[in-house]
């Protein structure tokens, strides 16, 4: 594995995470190829398929304050134009009630097109939930 495709993986993976927290939902859709299949960590068994699905399930999902630092990336190649990811991602989020926290993970499969590498498949799953700090700063689980 050269340097340079782990460092463009491993930025395909963290510029997922600052589009979906700005609502770039077009930018986004474009890091997965067209026929891609894409699972969001709170709904691991509905996976969707297809670039044009992805895109419109994220233009329809509410506004919100969030922010994804994922981290703990490991990239392993699977040939010049495939490689698999796995990462953690720790969601922050904010309502009226405060702040919640949830940390998640994500295996992906990324094909390189072209000279872009891009997601052929991402699943996610929650795998800690419901960590919550109240509007007076206490913590709650």
């Amino acid at each position: 594995m050269s340097g340079d495709d782990e460092r463009a993986i491993e930025t395909v993976i963290r510029r997922f995470a600052r589009l979906n927290d700005e609502g770039q939902w077009t930018a986004l859709a474009e890091l997965f190829t067209e026929d891609a299949v894409f699972a969001r960590p709170s709904a691991p068994d509905q996976p969707i398929a297809g670039r044009a699905a992805i895109l419109a399930a994220f233009r329809a999902r509410p506004s919100r304050l969030v922010r994804h630092l994922v981290c703990n990336t490991m990239v392993t190649m699977a040939g010049a134009d495939a490689a698999e990811a796995f990462s953690y991602s720790l969601l922050v989020s904010t309502g009226p009630a405060g702040a919640s926290l949830a940390v998640g993970e994500f295996r992906d499969r990324l094909m390189r097109d072209g000279r872009a590498w891009k997601f052929a498949a991402r699943f996610g799953r929650t795998t800690i939930d419901g960590l919550a700090f109240a509007s007076q700063g206490r913590v709650s689980a």
